[in-house]
């Protein structure tokens, strides 16, 4: 028989192990021909301890969304949630304008 203290920490494990992309944002949606796919990144975190009298720990999940495959007959692509190079030339143009408009002064 194995006691609660050797068990502990795999129980904490395996009730986290089963979350995923489609336990935070669902299934695949599927429209006509074309299948959407949620895509994210997840992150575990786990710790256990003890000491001479009990046992704790515990564990989190964090997931945050990255994008979409799209499944077609023909093609399948990612489209990205968070388009970097378009929120950096933003920002670059921010910076010129800032700049230009400073130099007006």
């Amino acid at each position: 028989m194995v006691d609660c203290e050797s068990r502990f920490p795999f129980s904490v494990v395996e009730s986290l192990s089963d979350t995923g992309v489609k336990t935070v944002y669902g299934d695949p949606i599927t429209v006509g021909s074309r299948t959407v796919v949620p895509v994210a990144r997840a992150m575990y975190g786990f710790g256990a301890g003890t000491d001479d009298e009990s046992v704790g720990g515990g564990g989190g999940v964090v997931a945050t969304p990255v994008g979409t495959l799209e499944l077609t007959e023909s093609a399948t692509r990612f489209v990205t949630l968070h388009p970097r190079r378009r929120l950096l030339a933003a920002g670059l143009v921010g910076l010129a304008a800032g700049y230009l408009i400073g130099r007006r002064r």
